[in-house]
């Protein structure tokens, strides 16, 4: 087993008022620090939901683990072939190769904070999430950039029958 040592000489403040935010209502992503701002230890952003609201569909990442803190609200998180109920103040963490997906409760509003690591450049993937909610590029765009942001799409009975 190798130890991955990040490399980056600063410390990392992003002020919230500074965060590029995508998205909206229903849901909506603070853009905190990207890999390259932490020398690929991680990526991290807040993402918002709306009462009822889905945050990603199932997918998994092949090459990172991925950390849900939930800072307010309810969130509903598929791990393999389990969804588990998160409340303010849990902590779910998904290890690599394992499908997962994310939403808020139903009749809840979700406040999570996300952590990927290592780090992945993921900033462009969530800007690219914004462009096919406006409609300029299709859904289907994603499947060409799936192995770029180590992000893979599946399918799950387990999540669609609960969502």
């Amino acid at each position: 087993m190798s130890l991955f040592m990040p490399k980056f000489d600063e410390t990392v403040l992003v002020r919230d008022a500074r965060a590029e935010v995508v998205g909206g209502d229903p849901v909506g992503v603070k853009l905190l620090a990207d890999s390259s701002a932490t020398g690929g230890a991680l990526s991290t952003v807040r993402v918002t939901l709306a009462e009822g609201a889905d945050g990603a569909r199932p997918h998994r990442h092949d090459n990172s683990a991925e950390m849900f803190f939930v800072l307010d609200g309810s969130a509903e998180l598929l791990s393999g072939d389990d969804v588990v109920t998160a409340e303010r103040g849990d902590l779910v963490v998904v290890p690599p190769g394992r499908p997962h997906a994310f939403a808020a409760a139903p009749g809840r509003g979700a406040d999570l904070l996300i952590v990927i690591t290592p780090g992945v450049e993921r900033f462009a993937y969530f800007r690219h999430l914004q462009r096919i909610r406006l409609g300029e590029v299709t859904p289907e765009s994603l499947l060409e950039v799936q192995d770029l942001y180590d992000n893979h799409f599946l399918s799950s009975r387990a999540w669609d029958a609960r969502r």
